[in-house]
């Protein structure tokens, strides 16, 4: 896969994004119930800019893989913030601190479905095989085809749908397929060659289909983006859940294979871009909400614990227990990142 500035833009911006609205979910509920924030950031590493507004000083810093919210009190033992200090905070105002940021990037994905919808209706694959986004330098658009064409034939057997169409080249890696076309009502021919995506597992010339749009009203796009945001997270959850058990292939992806995710959707354009986003965004949301310690879950099932004794786990306890977190969160890191090699590298 190529690379190009585009595509780099388009992963800083995603993951900057998905950042900036995760650690304001955390940044704007812990100041509503009065803690003290000593530094909102985005990024980690060394600052690149930063100032100082009121008792905050926000900053953006030179690795753009997630960022934080240095809240005053957040160790047992650390007592300078006095009654502003997260750990001084009731058991409940915490719970909303610790859970803010997965729910803010679940309401982000909920406004971007509704507002596509809003802005630009739904839109449904047309029945014949026409072509939509031809993406550059891909084996379509290298064989001279454009947007707008549609397929009539492979290999003189007729195309008359999409589907037709996607089968055909689903299963013809490396294969020389001869292409029938109309474009503008006269018939042209081509060859191409489908390649195999390894993202997708399968083969590919580079083309979406061409859409029909149907325009809807906002309390129609609000109520659809319920039930599809709801969809996605039952989906992503049950797939989960399954890798958990066993009975489905963790298949993962880390932050090589997310961005060159969002990189090879950029090629095709911003609304591509758009619902990679509110898949990661969904997902974020989900992964930071698992129990477990050193994610906003973990943090959160220790709160529970603490609401039910009575009173909190112990520093010692509670720094084990971060320890053993991150353990598994690095060794998650490193098999997807292993398998991000795997699938983009061979």
């Amino acid at each position: 896969m190529g690379f190009s500035i585009t595509m780099l833009v388009a992963v800083v911006v995603v993951f900057g994004i998905l950042v900036l609205v995760h650690e304001l979910g955390h940044f704007v509920t812990a100041k509503l119930t009065g803690m003290r924030v000593d530094e909102f950031a985005i990024g980690f590493g060394p600052k690149l800019v930063s100032f100082k507004y009121g008792e905050t000083l926000y900053s953006i810093r030179g690795i753009p893989l997630g960022g934080f919210n240095k809240i005053a009190g957040m160790e047992q033992d650390d007592k300078d913030a006095g009654e502003r200090a997260y750990w001084a905070k009731p058991v409940w105002q915490r719970m909303i601190v610790i859970i803010a940021g997965a729910l803010m990037n679940i309401v982000l994905a909920y406004v971007l479905i509704a507002a596509v919808l809003f802005t630009s209706g739904i839109q449904t694959p047309v029945k014949e095989a026409q072509l939509g986004n031809v993406v550059a330098q891909r084996p379509a658009a290298q064989a001279g085809l454009e947007k707008g064409d549609i397929i009539t034939s492979i290999d003189g057997e007729k195309i008359n749908t999409w589907n037709e169409f996607a089968l055909k080249v689903k299963s013809a890696d490396g294969k020389v397929l001869h292409i029938e076309y109309l474009r503008n009502g006269d018939t042209r021919t081509a060859n191409i060659i489908p390649e195999y995506d390894k993202s997708a597992k399968q083969a590919m010339v580079g083309v979406v289909a061409a859409t029909e749009n149907t325009s809807v009203s906002l309390p129609q796009s609000l109520l659809l983006a319920a039930r599809q945001v709801w969809f996605i997270i039952y989906t992503m959850v049950a797939s989960l859940a399954g890798m958990i058990m066993g009975t489905v292939h963790a298949d993962l992806a880390g932050p090589i294979g997310v961005a060159a995710i969002i990189g090879e959707a950029a090629q095709v354009g911003i609304q591509s871009v758009l619902n990679i986003m509110i898949l990661l965004s969904i997902n974020l949301g989900i992964i930071n909400l698992l129990p477990i310690p050193a994610l906003d879950g973990g943090h959160f099932f220790t709160l529970l614990i603490e609401a039910v004794r009575g009173k909190p786990l112990s520093p010692e306890l509670m720094r084990r227990s971060q320890f053993i977190g991150m353990a598994l969160l690095l060794m998650l890191m490193f098999f997807a990142t292993a398998q991000d090699f795997s699938r983009w590298f061979g």
